[in-house]
């Protein structure tokens, strides 16, 4: 076919022959870029293909034929009260103050609805069974520019006017584009000009980008190989040597889904956080815990593990029934008594000398003081080991670094604080010029495509 407008090739096209393959012919804006406005897409480039998905009328530009006057219909319009009438339409009130039809409201086209109006020049009133069928009844306004056939015609409508209008309908038109994520939405006015070649591109496949999420729920398909098409956006969130290589054009191998599951950690000292995979070999060194108050010791109770500390801060007693505590003191917290605002929590407290028995103490949770755990500085844990026995967060220090890494940051790090344990998938990948250096890329903080 020749090439035509987009917008009279949208006016003319049947909707039942959908989808339908466009080439554009002409229309370079902006040296091909791609802009988009309100979710539009307002540019095209010579020879870019559209498959043509859906066409939704989104408004309707009627043009007085005399006055060359316009107004916009939405495509909602049945010609009921609040429409838009031009300033010259009348209104006939009856004797009961009732509004009459005007004098132009045919019978057989009842207010609101449009029929063919006859216009001589080069406008021709179209006539068929139709059309005869119409007069009984009139056109919505879906019909009447459907009737159009690309070339509007001459319309009437009570409501509006009585004069003939000519009714230029704009398209919402939904598409796929060749490595475009989503459809796109372009006016029908957009001024390009597009030729239909649907038979003779039926070969053709509009490939669409993916997330590694969405590769990550197709495990069916892996491993395989993928270009990076978009990079990860903005600065990068992990310092490693190889996300600064996840570029646009980069060829990966994937591998699969990682079964391995983290540990988010942060450094106090720098503010600096890590992600520990569950296949870390380093080991680990509890570091005591701090407390601030007798109601921090009750929160820092665990089933079925002692909690011993040493008094950091002196407290001075209340009367008979809370002695003082002061630096030095070695206590066993035991649990809680009572409930509600009168909880207490009892205490044993060592006496000053080893074979010394020692006593019980009761407590008020609001009690002050300041508290530091005894914690056994000798013994080493693995990463699974330390999640089994210790509740997060917690306090660690690196005291054996990982022997299968080159450089283990966590190493030189005073303290680290294992925040929480994490459960999400990780895709594992690796270059294609290096299949051996493999990495796990992580889908939710990664944007990539």
């Amino acid at each position: 076919m020749e090439p035509l407008s987009f917008q009279e090739y949208i006016c003319s096209l049947d909707p039942a022959t959908l989808p339908r393959i466009l080439r554009i012919c002409s229309g370079v804006y902006f040296q091909g870029s791609v802009y988009e406005i309100s979710g539009n897409e307002c540019c095209l480039s010579t020879g870019d293909l559209l498959k043509v998905m859906a066409v939704a009328l989104e408004k309707v530009i009627c043009e007085d034929t005399e006055t060359g006057q316009t107004t916009e219909l939405p495509p909602t319009f049945k010609g009921e009260q609040g429409c838009p009438v031009p300033a010259r339409t009348q209104r006939v009130l009856s004797s009961q103050g009732r509004p009459l039809q005007p004098p132009w409201a045919q019978p057989h086209c009842p207010t609101g609805l449009f029929k063919p109006a006859s216009a001589p020049g080069p406008y021709s009133t179209p006539r068929g069974p139709f059309l005869e069928g119409s007069k009984q009844r009139g056109l919505t306004l879906h019909q009447a520019v459907g009737r159009s056939s690309g070339q509007p015609r001459p319309m009437l409508c009570p409501t509006i006017g009585p004069c003939a209008l000519l009714l230029h309908p704009v398209y919402e038109v939904h598409a796929t584009m060749h490595l475009r994520r989503d459809m796109v939405k372009i006016p029908s006015t957009l001024e390009v000009d597009v030729e239909d070649v649907t038979e003779e591109a039926q070969h053709v496949q509009f490939a669409r980008p993916l997330l590694l999420s969405e590769v990550l729920g197709m495990e069916e398909a892996l491993p395989t190989r993928a270009e990076i098409l978009e990079g990860p956006a903005g600065p990068a969130i992990f310092e490693n040597t190889w996300v600064p290589r996840l570029q646009r054009g980069q060829w990966l191998q994937l591998h699969g889904r990682s079964h391995a599951w983290r540990v988010l950690a942060s450094a106090p000292s720098s503010g600096r956080h890590f992600l520990l995979s569950s296949a870390y070999q380093g080991r680990f060194r509890r570091r005591p815990r701090q407390f601030t108050g007798v109601q921090e010791l009750a929160a820092g109770l665990r089933p079925r593990q002692q909690l011993r500390v040493v008094v950091t801060q002196d407290c001075e007693g209340r009367g008979d029934d809370v002695p003082p505590l002061g630096v030095g003191d070695r206590l066993e917290v035991r649990g809680l008594q009572g409930n509600g605002p009168g909880t207490w929590l009892l205490r044993h407290r060592h006496g000053e000398e080893e074979e010394e028995e020692g006593e019980e103490l009761l407590l008020p949770l609001d009690l002050g003081g300041g508290f530091v755990e005894e914690a056994c500085a000798s013994k080493k844990y693995k990463l699974v080991e330390l999640l089994e026995q210790q509740p997060l967060p917690c306090e660690v220090r690196v005291v054996a670094p990982d022997p299968e890494l080159e450089r283990d940051a966590l190493g030189p790090l005073p303290a680290l604080r294992l925040e929480a344990r994490l459960d999400q998938p990780f895709l594992v990948g690796s270059f294609c010029e290096e299949p051996e250096e493999g990495f796990e890329l992580p889908p939710q903080w990664l944007g990539l495509s």
